[in-house]
């Protein structure tokens, strides 16, 4: 998986009818800048409002997943964030004029398609990922659908349909990386069963389908009356069945290529966690309202690991090592207090600091007693809340940062040598002429052992004409 976020370097725009509504409507992707996610803009709408791809704003499920903010909704967006978690790309601004993106052939390959000859760029920021640390499970027994979610470090999927149909039976599909998304899985059309084809035709669904989007599956005899029927409605001059037990309007790209297609409707939906997904999925049986309910476990989960303690997973390369951390901190041994950055985005930043008996300050804080003295488990915090202002600007070798005020500091619990200490600092308010307010967390195995609120500032080295009054980080 890529390590740093991605947009696209150019606009590019896809064109074409919306599966249900049937309206036609231009769809533009637009470069968007570091951790501003994926947004939808209906820009045919008064003010042009923005849906943020979030899974609290989707309201509905039925035949597609809908999202919708206040009166803006956009139609069946699964398919066109399936393309952008498949080529991961983080943050994008998709504008479309009309309700539904464009059908085009029924799978995701032509959005990936005009994404890649826009061109991928690395924006230099690290992604935010969301690590499945324990398994999320979600059932429905009523509909034999089950989703779980298991630790791993990559992103891998793996599908499972059976519809108890003669002709579509059990089927799985499998993705173990991301990169084999735009061969092995964007091509992958949607599909129905015959008997869903008049129903939706008669409940005015389906007004964008024209039978060369969708492999229609044949599970009952039809009649020759009624294969002239449905050649009327979909404007065939004839329709029939083959061998495999599907109609005559596609080749199947794959043999268990509705299985696919389940894997990348599931794709598109997780998509509306919110974030990069570090985790293994499996699926049996799923369905866009069990993505869906799923994708809301999972962002409560990932809400609340995100309040609480960190989670560190040793075997997993840092952000920033010592020798870089030192490239940022003036700090040198013995007071550099920060060993590793393992996460960093716009309001957040861990830190790591390993404890041991060989730290200079065991030879004189209580020796026979040894704990971390609580002033440098302090700025242990403050260093890493430095490391978060400085990484704001392109050059913070040409800053230093001081820190003004540090109160309702806490200590909960003694840090003894052998301890990990895992430092949170979030931004509360922004960072204003320099100026930024964090909130700082300690903890050592999961348990909170020191906090405090700290106010820093940063300035430029050319311009302090003298030591300032306040405290260096």
């Amino acid at each position: 998986m890529k390590a740093k976020q991605h947009t696209i370097k150019q606009a590019v725009t896809v064109s074409g009818v919306g599966l249900h509504t049937g309206v036609f409507a231009n769809m533009t992707f637009l470069p968007a800048k570091p951790n501003s996610g994926i947004c939808f803009q209906r820009v045919d709408l008064p003010d042009q409002p923005i849906v943020e791809v979030d899974v609290d704003n989707v309201v509905d499920t039925s035949r597609g997943t809908t999202i919708a903010k206040g009166e803006a909704r956009v139609n069946t967006v699964e398919h066109t964030l399936a393309a952008l978690v498949g080529l991961e790309i983080d943050n994008a601004i998709i504008q479309i004029d009309g309700p539904e993106p464009p059908i085009m052939d029924g799978s995701s390959q032509m959005f990936v398609k005009a994404l890649t000859a826009a061109g991928l760029e690395d924006q230099n920021v690290p992604r935010n990922f969301f690590d499945i640390t324990s398994g999320v499970f979600y059932s429905d027994a009523s509909n034999g659908i089950e989703l779980a979610a298991l630790p791993l470090n990559d992103y891998r999927l793996t599908v499972m349909v059976d519809y108890n149909s003669a002709v579509l039976g059990s089927q799985y599909a499998t993705l173990n990386d991301l990169e084999q998304f735009a061969s092995e899985i964007s091509s992958c059309r949607t599909f129905c069963f015959l008997h869903e084809l008049e129903m939706l035709h008669k409940n005015n669904l389906i007004k964008g389908g024209d039978l060369n989007n969708a492999i229609v599956i044949v599970d009952r005899a039809v009649s020759e009356e009624e294969m002239e029927r449905l050649a009327k409605i979909f404007n065939k001059e004839k329709i029939a069945v083959k061998k495999e037990g599907i109609l005559n309007n596609v080749e199947l790209r794959f043999p268990n290529e509705p299985a696919r297609h389940k894997l990348l409707d599931l794709i598109g939906d997780l998509a509306l966690v919110g974030r990069p997904i570090k985790g293994q999925i499996l699926a049996a049986r799923p369905g866009h309202a069990a993505n869906v309910a799923f994708a809301k476990k999972l962002k409560k989960v990932m809400l609340k690991a995100k309040s609480g303690a960190p989670h560190y997973d040793p075997t997993l390369p840092p952000l920033m090592d010592t020798n870089q951390i030192a490239n940022i901190l003036p700090h040198r041994y013995p007071f550099l207090l920060v060993d590793k950055i393992l996460h960093l985005d716009e309001n957040n930043i861990i830190g790591l600091k390993n404890v041991t008996l060989n730290e200079p300050f065991f030879m004189g804080h209580f020796p026979n007693n040894p704990v971390m003295p609580g002033v440098l488990q302090v700025e242990a915090m403050a260093q890493t809340g430095g490391v978060f202002l400085l990484s704001t600007v392109s050059d913070p070798e040409n800053y230093w940062v001081y820190f003004l005020a540090i109160e309702d500091c806490r200590f909960k619990k003694m840090v003894l040598p052998g301890d990990t200490l895992l430092i949170r600092c979030e931004l509360q308010g922004g960072v204003k002429r320099g100026i930024a307010k964090m909130k700082g967390q300690a903890f050592v195995g999961g348990t909170l052992v020191c906090e405090a609120t700290l106010t820093a500032t940063m300035m430029r080295k050319d311009r302090i004409a003298k030591r300032p009054e306040s405290g260096q980080a």
